[in-house]
């Protein structure tokens, strides 16, 4: 057992990842698997929480091709599916117990989500999310800035659970905050399948170079030989995602001197993005050639995170006087 920091972080299954998902969690998680003890998980009780319909197996394990497309290691880190799980809802029902209402309340959005979806799994799932982290006992989560709220119940938790208990149990798990920059969709907006805008990590070649080059750029650059400002334009954060350094700076400059034009700033970033693209898309057409093979990896993971949280889930019950089978 290694000896490293714990991690633990879950991704709903919406099917295939876009440049979203890659620069906002996964390189995330490609840095941290380097040197701690990852478990990344397909969060699918958390995709039922919308009131959407069933999860589709489909969608689940093409999220994971994309994960090991990206570089996910599965010697690394262990990968599992939360459903397959019940030790992530027996420790979601006994921290219920001792969960104040009032905590609940506290999250924001509490009362948007009362009004939106009522349904008990919606308004619980913060407490969820908590039984995902605490099950492992994680040290690290990697979340985004409308997470930390949810982390710090999670901490809450931990310190409130090792109060009664009388000794340490849980650690008080630590946010990894990500300093990508949040990624704008084809349309300016913050990209995500919701509003259809998206690039997809395996998106061929064609689509991307024709989406990218409709998309707006700095509305107050009405013509090639007006100045521009990098800042005031959706497609320059893709370039800081994307592209090196040294030239998001001259690209800068030649933007606000008006020597270069939008779409000569557009196909320098595709000169960057392409590359990545088709790296990704042959890495998925290994994985994607043997669909048995990434199953089983992930019920090899899957029996890897059983084994831990049922010690947790060990210690929990002996903390609370139940009966351990």
């Amino acid at each position: 057992m290694s000896s490293a920091a714990r991690v633990v972080s879950g991704m709903r299954p919406t099917g295939a990842l876009h440049l979203g998902h890659y620069h906002g969690v996964l390189k995330t998680w490609l840095a941290l698997q380097q040197d701690h003890d990852c478990l990344f998980f397909v969060a699918d009780w958390h995709a039922l929480t919308d009131g959407s319909g069933a999860v589709r197996e489909e969608a689940v394990y093409d999220m994971v091709v994309d994960w090991l497309a990206a570089g996910i290691d599965p010697q690394r880190a262990t990968l599992f599916i939360q459903s397959r799980m019940a030790e992530h809802a027996e420790l979601f029902t006994l921290l219920a117990m001792v969960t104040p209402l009032s905590w609940l309340e506290r999250v924001p959005g509490f009362r948007e989500i009362a009004d939106q979806h009522p349904s008990f799994g919606r308004l619980g799932y913060p407490l969820l999310q908590a039984a995902d982290i605490l099950a492992y006992k994680a040290e690290l989560v990697p979340v985004g800035q409308d997470q930390a709220a949810h982390l710090e119940l999670c901490r809450e938790l931990a310190r409130r659970f090792n109060h009664l208990a009388g000794r340490t149990v849980f650690p008080e798990p630590q946010a990894v905050l990500s300093d990508a920059p949040r990624l704008p969709g084809l349309d300016g907006r913050k990209m995500s399948k919701g509003f259809a805008n998206t690039i997809g990590m395996r998106e061929d070649a064609e689509s991307t170079r024709t989406k990218l080059l409709r998309m707006p750029t700095d509305p107050q650059r009405v013509h090639r030989h007006d100045c521009g400002e990098p800042t005031r334009c959706p497609v320059w954060p893709l370039h800081q995602a994307v592209s090196p350094q040294a030239q998001q700076e001259q690209l800068a400059a030649d933007c606000r001197a008006a020597r270069t034009g939008c779409v000569d700033c557009k196909h320098a970033l595709l000169d960057h993005l392409l590359p990545q693209q088709a790296t990704w898309r042959e890495r998925a057409e290994q994985h994607l050639a043997e669909p048995k093979q990434v199953h089983w990896l992930v019920e090899v993971g899957t029996e890897r995170a059983r084994a831990l949280a049922r010690k947790t889930l060990r210690e929990v019950r002996d903390c609370l006087g139940l009966a351990t089978p």
